[in-house]
């Protein structure tokens, strides 16, 4: 063994890149605000709109079908497009336009219920939230 070089371990280097990123320690996220908190209840609360339109709005075999779908497929274009950790880069036209229409599709679903003032104050709110959290992420 003595022909094997001596090595000491050493502290990798800092990545390349702007200061903010340099200054969070690897395998860490910034801490949430009360924007992300909002962001995630206006999802949620779209999601569950979604769901109980499919199943108290269509009749027995089709409301399973409704119940089901239309919550998954939202929450599909909102893991694909929107997420944090969305699977495919978009531009940020596109992923404000995903966002929009799954708030949309809840907003509707309040108005067509006969709870205009809820698909009111949800737009609101949604959309309101959507700018805070969009203006900040092109940043």
């Amino acid at each position: 063994m003595p022909d094997l070089p001596h090595v000491r371990p050493a502290a990798p280097e800092a990545p390349a890149g702007d200061g903010a990123a340099a200054a969070q320690p690897a395998g860490t996220r910034p801490s949430l605000d009360a924007v992300d908190v909002l962001a995630f209840l206006c999802e949620i609360f779209a999601f569950i709109t979604l769901a109980v339109w499919g199943f108290a709005a269509w009749p027995f075999p089709w409301n399973i079908v409704a119940g089901i779908g239309a919550p998954l497929i939202a929450v599909l274009l909102w893991a694909l497009f929107v997420s944090p950790r969305a699977v495919f880069a978009v531009h940020p036209f596109v992923r404000a336009l995903v966002e929009l229409l799954v708030y949309a599709s809840a907003t509707i679903v309040w108005w067509t219920s006969g709870n205009a003032w809820i698909g009111l104050a949800f737009a609101v709110v949604a959309v309101t939230v959507g700018l805070v959290s969009g203006r900040r992420r092109l940043t």
